[in-house]
């Protein structure tokens, strides 16, 4: 009888492969002897196999009968066993002539099923499990499983959940493996603390970080999760505030998470060194390579003497240098910024040394966590590519890109060593994040040519479609006169290249005091070209079909108008003889934005200019400019104030012989000016009083936003007081009046609520200069959207 070999597990294969001493030694310590360092068996006996082949387990095995087999053999042989992962146990021996082996498999799990879940669904619980139904059980993939499921409850705020496994013997070496769930309370977090601000108050700080304190809506917008990342990402950004606004040398000394076992509520403390404020001292740039002239780059630098010290305005400085250094050859220039402090004068001067760099090239590009989003859309926002010359500030401007897409929790880009000394692999680890969307708002308007009344709107929304990168979104408003629908779909990279390409369609219906009714159908094909990071260009062709018809109370039986009916004659002349009509037109956009944050602004400026032209087929002969731009700057960091400043203009003009209709006119609305009614000012009939719009207009807004004191900061309410102007006039219409320059102005106060719903403002403005014939409109609840 030779000795036999027997392992629990892979890992004591290799114990035993180490320890194996000289032929026939006893090795006291596994109670095993070794066979001879060379052996011939005649045949292979497979023992204990159940559902696994003996020809599978001999096809592992690597020892072949009539041909010698040591010991090493016999090792790799157990160890090929154990990593297939159909075997719980394995032991061979040698019996004469015969080599046995004996196996134990692992039983086949047949459901794997959860019990108790509510708040995650099982397809989520499924997807996040390794214990799959027809595998191989195995309790460390449970145990494994257990934690994870935990985790997914973490993800949701639930850090209390409990979760265990229970294993059902079915017999026939089978089982079923269920999870069973106390998913607990939520948990929230009471507070967001800060510790050893000065320069900055709480409420200030709150609005820099992710993490919300818990409030009766938190369970719509799902920001007041502890999560130890998102902290991570929290001290981050307070740095990057920190350090924009000055102060060179702040810290996070600790953040921490205390947990209150009794309430299951968080405390988060942020406990910070701010340090000084610094401006800049001198700015100089110094060349290392020969044929770079110094001055000559001088105009690109963000970074001025005596400005506000900012780590962004260094970061755009060096992306401005090295890109035009790329642009004129020298591909792999590094530019680095030396600082030098001046702790008496508070100021710090930069040095932007330019030298040639190494030369190191991108091997590969490495993707990892992007479990839906695709490789492609990763990848593409890399000016780098496989072969290309590493250039860490195109990395970091991908960075950023991939940061602004919303797809991810965290985006992180590191080096490794590739396989050459001036190879590098780029990694990029993302953590995706929820990118669709439902949201729901409403309004009550107090008159208006569409009766008033309350209004609801609700969109759907996906940012990354499918993963591929592309936004979807199908859109529904109903007021007591009105419809509205409308699909939009827009792929950013079209062809391949940084042109983001999309249409919309839509449909719009309106009852107008129960005079008449509108029907509006068509759609936009629309194309995006980026000029810079904050410049942008958009164009469009759109095609309109435009349906007015009387309502019921001003239209007899014979159907024709009823003279009873108060309409202006302008707009029956519209009605009955430029019905329907075709608008055929092709528009351009350009948009510049700077905004630090689209949700919630603190500077920067927003602005557009348009221009469409009607008359590329269809009724319409016109040309319109328009134009509006905002300019936003935090007037108060310590009291969280936020003045801007608006203007916008537009014109229209007919061409062609073809005259402007009414419905062609601008009319007035409450993004010209608040406190007036919907088409409530302008020129009008003066036998009717019915507005009918005007080719030009111009207007101006003034507004200072701060926070709503005793509301707590994470409910996100904000006040406002504001003053507006505008005027609106211009129409070549037979029988029109009021059509000079007239201006009106009105002054109010609004509150501001960044809802679950999306953003919502309520205006009170009163009007101080009008004139006859205006309708007023003293209050205005709807989506808040001044851009």
């Amino acid at each position: 009888m030779k000795p036999t070999f027997r392992f629990k597990s892979a890992a004591s294969a290799v114990a035993l492969s180490a320890a194996l001493v000289a032929p026939g030694a006893v090795i006291a310590q596994l109670g095993m002897v070794s066979v001879a360092d060379a052996a011939v068996v005649s045949r292979i006996e497979v023992r204990g196999n159940q559902r696994v082949d003996a020809d599978t387990v001999r096809s592992y095995i690597g020892v072949t009968p009539g041909k010698q087999f040591s010991n090493a053999d016999l090792d790799d042989a157990v160890k090929r066993l154990f990593d297939t992962g159909l075997f719980s146990d394995v032991q061979i021996n040698q019996n004469g002539g015969t080599l046995v082996v004996q196996v134990v498999e692992y039983k086949i799990v047949n459901q794997v099923l959860f019990q108790g879940n509510s708040k995650v669904k099982d397809e989520q619980l499924s997807a996040g499990v390794q214990t799959k139904p027809r595998s191989g059980y195995s309790q460390a993939t449970v145990d494994a499983d257990v934690e994870g499921i935990k985790g997914a409850y973490r993800q949701i705020g639930r850090n209390d959940a409990t979760v265990t496994a229970q294993i059902v013997d079915l017999g026939e070496n089978r089982v079923n493996v269920v999870y069973q769930i106390n998913e607990g309370d939520r948990t929230k977090i009471t507070a967001v603390n800060f510790v050893g601000n000065s320069a900055f108050p709480a409420r200030r700080l709150r609005d820099v970080v992710a993490t919300r304190e818990s409030n009766f809506l938190s369970f719509l917008t799902r920001n007041d999760i502890y999560d130890a990342d998102k902290q991570k990402a929290d001290e981050e950004a307070l740095r990057r505030f920190y350090y924009n606004r000055g102060y060179a040398d702040f810290q996070v000394v600790s953040s921490s998470a205390e947990l209150d076992p009794a309430t299951n509520e968080y405390t988060i403390t942020f406990t910070v060194q701010e340090g000084e404020r610094y401006t800049f001292g001198d700015v100089s740039i110094d060349s290392a390579i020969t044929d770079v002239n110094a001055d000559t780059l001088r105009p690109l630098l963000k970074t001025q003497p005596g400005a506000t010290y900012s780590a962004k305005d260094v970061e755009d400085t060096i992306v401005a240098l090295t890109e035009r250094l790329a642009g004129s050859g020298y591909a792999f220039a590094q530019v680095t910024p030396q600082g030098d402090r001046d702790f008496n004068n508070r100021t710090i001067s930069v040095v932007y040394s330019v030298d040639q760099g190494a030369r190191t090239y991108v091997e590969r590009i490495e993707i990892r966590g992007n479990d839906r989003t695709r490789d492609y859309v990763i990848r593409r926002e890399f000016d780098v590519s496989e072969g290309d010359a590493f250039n860490q500030v195109l990395i970091q401007r991908a960075k950023r890109r991939l940061e602004r897409l919303d797809y991810f929790t965290s985006v992180n880009v590191s080096t490794q060593p590739g396989s050459q000394p001036d190879q590098v692999i780029l990694v990029v680890d993302v953590v995706e994040k929820a990118t669709g969307e439902f949201s729901i708002g409403g309004g009550y308007t107090t008159g208006g040519s569409t009766g008033g009344g309350p209004t609801a709107e609700g969109s759907i929304t996906e940012r990354n479609f499918l993963g591929r990168g592309q936004f979807i979104r199908l859109g529904v408003g109903v007021g007591k006169n009105t419809r509205d629908y409308n699909l939009s779909f827009t792929e950013p990279y079209f062809l391949g290249r940084r042109i983001a390409a999309g249409f919309d369609i839509f449909r719009q219906t309106r009852e107008y005091d129960n005079d008449y009714k509108s029907e509006l159908n068509g759609g936009t094909i629309r194309f995006g070209l980026p000029i810079t990071e904050a410049l942008s260009t958009q164009f469009a062709y759109n095609l309109t079909q435009e349906k007015y018809k009387y309502d019921d109370d001003c239209e007899t039986d014979d159907g024709v108008f009823d003279p009873s009916c108060d309409l202006a004659p302008q707009i029956r002349d519209a009605i009955e003889n430029q019905s329907p009509w075709i608008k055929s037109s092709v528009s351009a956009t350009l948009t510049y934005n700077t905004i630090d944050d689209q949700k919630n602004p603190h500077a920067g400026i927003f602005s557009t200019f348009a221009v469409e032209a009607a008359g590329l087929g269809g009724d319409a002969e016109w040309v319109k400019f328009t134009g509006r731009g905002t300019y936003y700057k935090t007037l108060s960091e310590e009291m969280d104030i936020v003045g801007l400043v608006s203007a916008g203009a537009g014109h229209i003009e007919g061409f062609g012989g073809g005259d402007l209709r009414v419905f062609d006119y601008f009319r007035a609305n409450d993004r010209m000016i608040r406190g007036f009614d919907y088409d409530g000012f302008g020129p009008f009939d003066p036998g009717t009083g019915d507005h009918l719009g005007g080719a030009t207009y111009f207007n101006a807004s003034a507004e200072a936003q701060f926070p709503m004191p005793v509301f707590p900061q994470s409910f996100g309410l904000k006040g406002a007081v504001f003053a507006d102007a505008a005027t609106l006039y211009g129409n070549n219409l037979a029988g029109a009046t009021g059509t000079d320059m007239e201006w009106r102005a009105s002054v109010g106060a609004s509150v501001i609520w960044a809802s679950p719903f999306g953003p919502l403002r309520v205006d009170y403005a009163v009007p101080v200069k009008k004139e006859d014939g205006d309708d007023e409109q003293n209050f205005n609840f709807g989506i808040s959207s001044r851009f």
